[in-house]
């Protein structure tokens, strides 16, 4: 499995209280573990995917249910990437458009490789951290905001 440790912080700037982080990810970099990454080396406590523009060499979703992990075996676009991303947890989804313009999406897993590039941009929330908890109805560690 392909990590990420060659990113590079294009910019990291406030504006009011925000602070954003423009980042470019390589080919062969994982796009989740390279979020993830990012996230704990700024030691990001809240934020949101603002845009992801790049490709994928192949794709990796997980379905709803937490049942099933679909492999994108192609060269894919990606046509939309949101979600929380914090240090402590990551929350994402993703949408791919495949070759034949049809698209895929789902819960964004570990194997999504970067062809040549991911733009990204995250911007955090100030005075938000996101932690999780435990909640009996889901049975799942769900994430919370807090101030």
């Amino acid at each position: 499995m392909v990590t990420s440790s060659n990113y590079e912080i294009t910019n990291s700037r406030t504006s009011g209280s925000a602070v954003y982080h423009c980042v470019r990810l390589h080919r062969g970099d994982d796009l989740l573990l390279s979020i993830k990454a990012l996230a704990k080396k700024e030691h990001i406590q809240a934020a949101v995917v603002l845009s992801a523009v790049g490709c994928v060499l192949k794709g990796r979703v997980r379905n709803a249910g937490a049942t099933a992990i679909l492999d994108i075996p192609e060269h894919c676009e990606i046509v939309s990437l949101n979600g929380t991303v914090s240090a402590l947890r990551t929350h994402l989804h993703i949408a791919l458009s495949k070759a034949d313009l049809s698209t895929v999406g789902g819960h964004l897993t570990e194997g999504c490789i970067i062809d040549t590039t991911c733009e990204l941009v995250l911007m955090e929330i100030p005075g938000i951290i996101i932690e999780k908890e435990f909640d009996d109805e889901t049975g799942y560690d769900e994430l919370i905001f807090k101030s």
